[in-house]
């Protein structure tokens, strides 16, 4: 079975190595690697993971985290590809065929991302709703995303952002964009069921990918 595993290590020669025949040693076999963010002496790395059939995922932790100073943060299971930035591959294909953009834009995102969901989202005269939205996004009733517009990209807390339930069900972690400037206020909203966390890295990516798409499109 395959596992996208992220872990936080020290950004030195070697650790990077050690990990991967650590995880070796426990019968995994590492797809790919991606740098999420580099800050402050640490690497924050994704590794695409393959694990044999009958082994727990527990055992990747185990294997990850013998490295001295290397911290798992989630496991999870994963079944694409570790596409990394292709986010100019995405804006050229909307650019062709701006009509479909934002169903394009929503499907494409969670891939991207490695997240669940996404959803592009409106509010205009206290109500919020769905301009698009990719297959997997939960499906939910017209309600208010009172925190829209936004001024930035950032991660959104049901604790203290208004969300509908289905939304936030299965700790799902929540990141949020402006989609173009002016009223109604838009937003690219994305979910990543059971994590990991948004990292800042990560919503610069979002609001660069959602400020050249809506741009694309005129919004």
């Amino acid at each position: 079975m395959s596992y996208l595993l992220r872990v936080v290590l020290p950004d030195k020669p070697g650790i990077l190595g050690a990990v991967a025949s650590a995880l070796g040693g426990a019968g995994a076999d590492i797809l790919g690697v991606d740098v999420v963010e580099r800050v402050d002496g640490q690497a924050v790395d994704d590794l695409a993971i393959e694990l044999p059939s009958g082994r727990p995922p527990d055992v990747l932790i185990t294997a990850a985290e013998s490295v001295p100073g290397v911290q798992v943060e989630s496991v999870r299971p994963y079944s694409g590809r570790l596409d990394t930035h292709r986010e100019l591959e995405l804006v050229d294909a909307i650019a062709s065929d701006p009509a479909a953009g934002l169903a394009r834009l929503a499907e494409e995102v969670p891939r991207l991302f490695r997240a669940g969901w996404a959803i592009v989202a409106v509010r205009e005269e206290g109500r919020s709703y769905r301009l698009a939205d990719s297959s997997a996004a939960p499906e939910t009733r017209a309600g208010d995303l009172p925190w829209l517009p936004l001024d930035r990209a950032m991660v959104v807390d049901p604790e203290v952002h208004w969300v509908p339930e289905p939304w936030s069900a299965l700790d799902t972690e929540l990141a949020a964009a402006p989609f173009g400037s002016g009223t109604p206020a838009k937003a690219l909203v994305v979910g990543r069921p059971g994590g990991p966390a948004f990292r800042p890295s990560e919503l610069a990516r979002l609001a660069h990918l959602a400020g050249i798409v809506a741009a694309v499109l005129g919004t």
